[in-house]
């Protein structure tokens, strides 16, 4: 079990294949183990529709009772729905998921109450370590487990972040990709002038039609499809748990999540001038940029949920963007939410009385590769012979993550993957030209 346990946890969550990384026994223990880590009395837990979520969802429970904890059982729901349940009801809160991988993969993603992130230095090493050594609370009193429906309490909660009043009346598809989406969407949007076109809203952890991945570009095909010939106004695509979401516009073309986190920052500064919002340092360098324009402060940080949600709480940011299409909101108790995203973008197409793609318009500046992954064994190494090669000529050098290098026209990030053999790599240019040489040359480099 200890090999079992050393794979599964990552720096973020627990993720591994079911049945034989992950299993009802393994889940049952750190159900104990999370309840004896917090010492609490009370945590909610949630899950997706994954083949397996319900199984390792219950021996979670019954670990976590057996510790003495009452569990609040908020069912079937998408990630954000478990992130609110732990801030409404103040309580720790367990999400069943594996995002985007594929079928046979599932996980746990963790909270403190309040929707605080539980990482590897945060708690997730302790719980591990309390499981390999079998030191679990035990209590004078088994908790109960209680059933609760939340959704419609945070129905409420999402839409507080627009003015349903002016929502027109607007076609949108939305690919669901077989995921969470498919029960949540139509929940979110009932009662707005809104026309859903659904594909794939089917809750099946088989994914039949595509992965639940939007970030890969063969996954919007089917929705690109779907917004041509239906004459939408644009389109909208959610991975697995519906934390994220990825856009098309009326024409079919995908826009960049940092021109989506452009648009989001503009229009909540245009409401709450002065205030901070926050940017990974791997998004478009458009981001900064339009939040100063729009009389804001920009604060830099590390990519990860866990980062951007601490530097959140310290600095009281309203929104951050990543370049991997999370948005977080500050009065959503700091939390990513792909509704609470796709509700604002809805808004602010109806209030343009523009297209999308115009909407767009105002952040293409620059051009952009998607992050693009090189599988190497020894990547401090690369790191360090990347940095050789172009520190002479880098205008600004920074080691935040990775390294990030500035020079004229062009910038780049190089930055380790947290949970694989990969080194991720970021590009921007001011021409496509320069983009695309610069591309290769790095790529080239990054295999040699």
């Amino acid at each position: 079990m200890q090999l079992q346990l050393d794979k599964i946890f990552k720096a973020y969550d627990v993720r591994g294949i079911y049945g034989t990384e992950l299993t009802e026994e393994i889940a049952e223990k750190i159900g104990r183990a999370f309840a004896s880590f917090l010492k609490c009395r009370e945590i909610v837990v949630g899950y997706d529709m994954r083949i397996s979520s319900p199984k390792l969802s219950k021996a979670f429970m019954e670990g976590a009772a057996s510790a003495g904890a009452d569990v609040t059982d908020i069912g079937q729901v998408c990630t954000d729905a478990a992130y609110f349940a732990s801030g409404f009801l103040k309580k720790p809160s367990v999400m069943f998921t594996a995002s985007h991988n594929p079928k046979d993969y599932n996980g746990m993603k963790f909270t403190k109450a309040d929707a605080v992130p539980i990482n590897e230095d945060t708690g997730l090493k302790a719980i591990k370590k309390l499981i390999k050594k079998n030191r679990f609370i035990e209590p004078k009193k088994r908790g109960k487990i209680i059933k609760k429906n939340i959704l419609a309490d945070y129905s409420k909660h999402v839409k507080k972040f627009i003015d349903a009043g002016k929502i027109k009346k607007l076609k949108i598809a939305v690919d669901a990709g077989n995921g969470m989406a498919g029960k949540i969407i139509p929940i979110v949007f009932k009662g707005l002038p809104v026309e859903v076109v659904p594909l794939y809203f089917g809750l099946d952890g088989n994914f039949p039609n595509h992965p639940a991945d939007p970030s890969k570009p063969e996954n919007l095909e089917d929705l690109k499809k779907i917004v041509f010939k239906e004459k939408c106004d644009f389109g909208m695509a959610f991975d697995g748990d519906a934390d994220r979401v990825f856009f098309v516009d009326e024409k079919g073309s995908a826009v960049n999540s940092s021109l989506i986190a452009s648009m989001i920052a503009k229009n909540m500064l245009l409401k709450h001038s002065g205030q901070k919002v926050i940017y990974n340092l791997v998004c478009s360098r458009i981001v900064p940029e339009t939040i100063r324009k729009y009389g804001g402060i920009p604060v830099i940080e590390r990519v990860g949920h866990s980062f951007i949600k601490d530097t959140m709480r310290k600095t009281k940011a309203i929104f951050a963007g990543e370049h991997s299409a999370h948005y977080y909101y500050r009065d959503n108790y700091r939390a990513d939410s792909g509704m609470i995203t796709s509700l604002i973008i809805t808004e602010i197409v109806s209030q343009s009385g523009s297209s999308l793609s115009e909407i767009a318009k105002e952040f293409q500046k620059y051009f952009t590769i998607s992050e693009t992954s090189i599988k190497l064994d020894d990547k401090d190494a690369k790191l360090r012979e990347i940095e050789l090669k172009y520190r002479g000529e880098a205008k600004k050098i920074s080691k935040m993550d990775g390294i990030t290098m500035e020079f004229e026209g062009w910038w780049f990030n190089v930055r380790p993957s947290n949970t694989e053999p990969l080194l991720r790599l970021n590009l921007e240019a001011d021409t496509e030209k320069l983009m695309q040489a610069k591309k290769e040359e790095i790529v080239r480099l990054m295999k040699s």
